[in-house]
């Protein structure tokens, strides 16, 4: 089965950018991580995308990035006051789409994952969005986000950021050229922009 579209946008993001890209990496709780409940942490949870760039040092040698492609956009300030408890929960909680900024046992799970697959501890952590709504929005959602003291705690040192839909198609666009794109989305863009439809 294809990946979400958003998934091939931020694949083809990272790697005109130099990283080396993985889909789904699954983690979820040990058995002897304190708090282990096996009807909640038995069932794996996944981050959409993992680059590694090998030029790369620091904190941007491994971008991870979590794909959230809702229409209907996304409010950081409300999503973050959800998983505050000041705004009423839809029926699924609101920290459970975000159980490795959350919860400090998924978060463990999150982190082993990420450095069992690339070899490192720091890393970039985003999460791309359809686009930004609200009254919290660019820099500010980031700030917001990361100066959460849960996912500060959570985030264990690593970067956090936003990511747009606009912000990634137009990167592709400004990079793209002529030659054959070797994916199916960067091939899109390169044909909307030779007819005209996008640029």
């Amino acid at each position: 089965m294809k990946e979400d579209v958003l998934e091939q946008v931020v694949e083809d993001y990272l790697q005109l950018r130099g990283y080396f890209t993985l889909h789904n990496l699954r983690f979820k709780p040990a058995k002897t991580d304190p708090g282990y409940v096996v009807q909640k942490d038995s069932v794996p949870s996944d981050v959409d995308v993992v680059g590694l760039n090998p030029l790369l040092t620091g904190q941007s040698r491994v971008h991870v990035i979590s794909c959230k492609a809702w229409q209907s956009g996304f409010d950081a300030g409300a999503k973050l006051a959800q998983m505050r408890g000041e705004r009423k929960q839809p029926q699924r909680q609101t920290w459970q789409h975000f159980r490795e900024l959350w919860s400090p046992k998924w978060a463990d799970a999150f982190h082993r994952a990420v450095f069992d697959a690339t070899g490192e501890s720091t890393f970039t952590y985003s999460i791309a969005v359809t686009r930004l709504t609200g009254a919290t929005v660019g820099s500010e959602a980031d700030t917001l986000w990361c100066s959460d003291p849960t996912i500060q705690t959570n985030l264990r040192g690593c970067s956090f950021s936003f990511v747009t839909m606009r912000h990634m198609w137009d990167e592709l666009q400004s990079k793209l050229t002529t030659t054959p794109a070797p994916s199916e989305i960067g091939r899109l863009a390169q044909l909307l922009r030779a007819a005209d439809v996008a640029t």
